[in-house]
């Protein structure tokens, strides 16, 4: 965790990331503009990281490399409201020798308002994939839960 404490928490091996919802998350309809779901689940996915010790600042300003999305699926089931509290769950479910997929789930309480399958690859500062740290590659690896 960062000096300043990160607002994320780990519950066993899922990632739970609390969010609420203001005013300037809306549209005009009152309800969370969908781009804004993107916001929360890549705020949710740096605090994870940060949270397991993986320093994406400390290596982009060393020149070694950088985290890009490089595939996502996303679907919209119900929308949020403004000053609606939401988490968003995080779960790591595959890792590669250059990227790493997280499962990532918006809810409010118990009702999934939007989930998405995202996956990051770590690249050069060129933008060329490249092998992740070998510590990060088990920071992940810690992470996947066994199929039950």
């Amino acid at each position: 965790m960062s000096e300043h404490g990160a607002l994320g928490r780990f519950d066993g091996k899922r990632h739970l990331f609390p969010v609420r919802v203001y005013f300037e998350d809306t549209d005009l309809s009152g309800l969370i503009y969908h781009a804004n779901y993107l916001r929360y689940m890549e705020r949710a996915r740096s605090d994870m990281l940060r949270a397991v010790g993986i320093d994406q600042r400390g290596q982009h300003d060393a020149g070694q490399g950088v985290y890009a999305v490089s595939d996502l699926h996303i679907r919209y089931r119900a929308p949020a409201k403004l000053d609606d509290d939401l988490i968003v769950e995080s779960r790591v479910v595959k890792v590669g020798a250059a990227t790493a997929t997280i499962q990532q789930r918006v809810m409010r309480q118990d009702q999934v308002l939007t989930e998405a399958n995202v996956t990051a690859a770590w690249l050069t500062t060129a933008g060329r994939p490249q092998r992740q740290p070998k510590a990060w590659v088990a920071a992940f690896t810690a992470l996947i839960e066994e199929d039950k």
